[in-house]
């Protein structure tokens, strides 16, 4: 009888290992799917704080030399392009730390 007891602890063991098993990929997909949402909410912030801060030195300089328009033209694009070339230096890592993953994946699997 104690090796029956062993024998269905062992298959217990074992079917939770398998259940296991099977919630880890779907867990692994959340994980991806937030770690996205964050990505996309970097890429709005770098974008938005560019604007912002080239917005605000165009204004100052404007209301310090009383040049209204021409320095905040100027400077909120050229906050937009920074805001731009930072978002893309982001999606350049993201991409960069993607195809690491998946040559470690490829070479594990080798």
């Amino acid at each position: 009888m104690a090796e029956s007891d062993e024998d269905r602890m062992r298959a217990l063991d074992a079917r939770i290992a398998a259940a296991r098993s099977k919630a880890d990929p779907e867990r692994k997909h959340m994980e991806e799917h937030y770690s996205q949402a964050q990505l996309a909410w970097r890429m709005v912030i770098e974008l938005v704080a560019g604007l912002a801060i080239g917005f605000g030195m165009g204004y100052g300089l404007d209301w310090l030399f009383g040049t209204m328009p021409w320095f905040l033209i100027v400077f909120t694009l050229l906050g937009f392009i920074a805001g731009v070339k930072t978002m893309v230096r982001s999606a350049k890592e993201v991409q960069q730390a993607a195809e690491k993953q998946a040559q470690t994946e490829t070479q594990d699997g080798d």
